[in-house]
């Protein structure tokens, strides 16, 4: 019989003798600590919208979104994912999901820098942008977390149909306390809101809903009874849900815990196994006699609600501008400092072009999301022009910016190589998540054909954007030539042709920010490419005669 003896294990400048292959050499140090603020076309966005006091408290954000620590609080709520806890020790039901504690770290933060409800409480113009702002600085720690933040600003203005409810849970919706836990409303310092809206059966056609609504003998008090499909983070302390009442579809207020104490029937049937978002609980509960508050008049439950749904829509375009600014920043770090074939990447030509090519998608989105904000902050304000704008063009970006991130992720992970398509690089995980925001709060389809209701329905809706599109005539042949092929376009306006229409309009309206406000080397590639047509089919593909040194100067924070 062999004996096998192993050598003695000795160390030498950290490694084992002898084990020279465990040298690291050609690897970028951690990103972290870095600041998320560092984003020239987000902080000009800030001035321009309305929003520059807010500056110095996104600056001292960014500088913690981007620390090590926080970082690590998203990379731990999600390899922690929630559970669900249908009863206790003793049987009886609860209905409660438990977090990681990195989850409420992010929470906490996220209140408390005002990315919930409080930008309706702020009396500042540019109140609302500064929360959007916020939410692209905060959201590079991790996207899921998002969600209830997103649906508790949502839900005030849907509220206000009913001042009286309104008077006794919108001071608390606003409140920059983080208080988890499910206790009577109005016995705690802060709120959460959810909203559910969709059922297996309908899904975006909710006016399909089967949940029943009866009134019982005090007015405006009613029982539901129904299953709905899709709710994000069950653990909110109210909800905003539709259901069928007697005069139709109507929206109600369902609080997990009345104000009685006791617990209302909201039976978590399960949680949902998701792509991506896996961070943040999304559940399927079962009402039945379930108490709730009609808000608003009955049968008029979608109208009700949606002006919830223009708020996460907008959302939804933030959210998505947020991953291709953190995965343009991941590339960019990893192309300083990884080398190949003789240059660091960043130097490579071919590389350069790629990465010039998703700064331009990512200063495209970032300049369109400031722009809806300070629509959205105006119309709140009373600005008719600016309310019939944002209707339509929080549906075009919606649809547009969302339906880019897939493909921008996808490309900023090839950037990493084999090194982002492993888990620990979180290149991943903004992949898995990219494709969430385009299906939430209607799919393409939803949102290309709410623009062709808004243009029948609402014709200011396209003067406004006329109008948007007009300050920047003669400044751009080619842009003015998109806008006439525009033009054209709405008198042949379909539903089968609807999102091409919208892709138009989404590109128009971002050349026409670019051209009024970004440098030429930005503004000129952009209309180049994406509206003259002289581009590719995957990004990587502008012109010969590109500046791209001036893009990615503009675009790549400094260096450490």
């Amino acid at each position: 019989m062999t004996t096998l003896t192993q050598e003695p294990y000795e160390e030498s400048a950290g490694r084992p003798v002898g084990y020279t292959t465990h040298d690291v050499t050609n690897q970028p140090p951690p990103l972290a600590p870095y600041d998320a603020s560092a984003d020239t076309a987000l902080l000009e966005g800030v001035r321009r919208e309305g929003a520059g006091w807010a500056e110095e408290e996104l600056r001292r954000l960014g500088l913690r979104a981007g620390s090590a620590q926080a970082q690590e609080w998203g990379d731990l709520a999600n390899r922690h994912e929630p559970v669900l806890r249908t009863h206790d020790r003793y049987g009886n039901r609860i209905d409660e999901v438990e977090y990681h504690p990195s989850w409420h770290h992010l929470m906490r933060v996220a209140v408390g820098e005002g990315l919930a409800g409080s930008a309706w409480a702020d009396d500042r113009p540019g109140a609302h942008v500064a929360r959007t702002a916020g939410g692209l600085v905060w959201g590079h720690t991790e996207a899921g977390h998002g969600c209830p933040t997103s649906m508790t600003y949502a839900a005030v203005p849907a509220l206000r149909a009913e001042p009286e409810l309104a008077k006794v849970y919108e001071p608390l919706l606003t409140s920059r306390e983080y208080e988890p836990g499910l206790r009577p409303p109005t016995g705690k310092r802060g709120l959460l809101a959810g909203m559910g809206m969709t059922e297996k059966q309908g899904g975006s056609d909710v006016r399909t809903n089967t949940t029943a609504a009866t009134p019982t003998a005090e007015s405006g008090v009613y029982t539901l009874r129904g299953h709905k499909w899709f709710t994000s983070a069950p653990m909110c302390d109210v909800f905003l849900v539709l259901a069928q009442a007697p005069g139709g579809l109507s929206c109600f207020l369902v609080p997990r815990v009345p104000p009685d104490g006791t617990r209302n029937t909201f039976r978590v049937q399960r949680l949902k196994d998701k792509l991506g978002n896996r961070s943040n609980a999304s559940s399927e509960p079962e009402f039945d006699g379930t108490v709730a508050w009609l808000v608003g008049p009955e049968g008029q439950g979608v109208k009700t609600i949606i002006e919830m749904v223009n708020c996460t829509r907008l959302d939804c375009v933030m959210a998505s501008a947020t991953l291709m600014r953190k995965t343009l920043v991941e590339a960019g770090h990893h192309v300083r400092h990884r080398g190949a074939f003789g240059a660091r990447l960043v130097d490579q030509p071919l590389m350069r072009n790629v990465l010039a090519d998703l700064a331009l998608e990512s200063e495209a989105a970032t300049t369109l999301t400031l722009r809806l904000a300070g629509a959205a902050d105006r119309a709140v304000r009373g600005d008719a022009g600016e309310a019939a704008f944002r209707r339509i063009a929080t549906a075009v970006g919606k649809y547009w910016v969302t339906k880019r991130g897939p493909a921008f992720t996808a490309e900023a992970l090839e950037c990493l190589g084999g090194n982002g398509y492993v888990e620990e690089s979180g290149m991943p995980r903004h992949y898995r998540e990219a494709p969430l925001l385009s299906i939430w709060e209607g799919s393409g389809n939803v949102n290309a054909l709410d623009v062709l209701r808004a243009l029948g329905r609402s014709p200011e809706t396209a003067h406004a954007l006329f109008g948007e599109l007009a300050l920047a005539r003669g400044a751009d042949a080619r842009l003015d030539a998109a806008v006439a092929r525009l033009e054209s376009g709405l008198a042949e306006a379909s539903e089968t042709g609807a999102r091409r229409l919208v892709e138009l309009m989404a590109l128009t309206l971002q050349g026409s920010l670019l051209v009024r406000h970004a440098p030429p080397a930005v503004a000129d590639a952009f209309c180049a490419s994406r509206l003259g047509g002289d581009w590719g089919h995957a990004f990587g593909t502008l012109p010969a005669g590109a500046d791209l040194g001036g893009i990615l100067e503009r675009a790549l924070p400094p260096r450490a």
